[in-house]
């Protein structure tokens, strides 16, 4: 079915064309006119056999001359900040809480009659330290 060019893509095909093109771009295969052109393509895609025409006259990426390198698995470590994968589709819920906290405060300190309103703004340390120390059990199984 992956083959047939009338399936619709979504976001993740989309930008990994968008990264493919990059990589064609910097590697000196596309000029700038032509990234720009089938960047925009690529951008309002909703077929696969929109993307394929994007990359119709272009090989295959290129492999990354480190990934050809033979690998010692001595010295391969994973790096120490990447999170792991909790299965939401790229949408943490925590980082939202934190982007939103200080807009509530606020709306809360204009809204609320209350004579300590200044008060609503120690939810934005108490809203972190609820996300940050919610995060402790993924970290004690790596």
């Amino acid at each position: 079915m992956a083959d047939n060019p009338d399936v619709r893509v979504g976001t993740a095909e989309r930008e990994q064309a968008l990264s493919a093109l990059s990589q064609h771009f910097s590697d000196g295969r596309l000029t700038l006119p032509e990234f720009d052109e089938r960047s925009a393509v690529a951008a309002s895609a909703n077929t696969r056999g929109q993307l394929d025409s994007v990359f119709a006259d272009l090989p295959s990426p290129s492999p990354n001359p480190t990934a050809s390198a033979p690998l010692d698995l001595r010295k391969t470590t994973p790096p120490a900040n990447v999170d792991e994968d909790d299965g939401t589709d790229g949408w943490d819920w925590r980082k939202t809480a934190m982007a939103v906290t200080p807009i509530v405060a606020l709306i809360l300190f204009f809204i609320v009659p209350v004579s300590n309103s200044w008060l609503f703004f120690l939810l934005i340390p108490l809203v972190g330290a609820l996300v940050a120390g919610g995060n402790r059990s993924r970290r004690r199984n790596r």
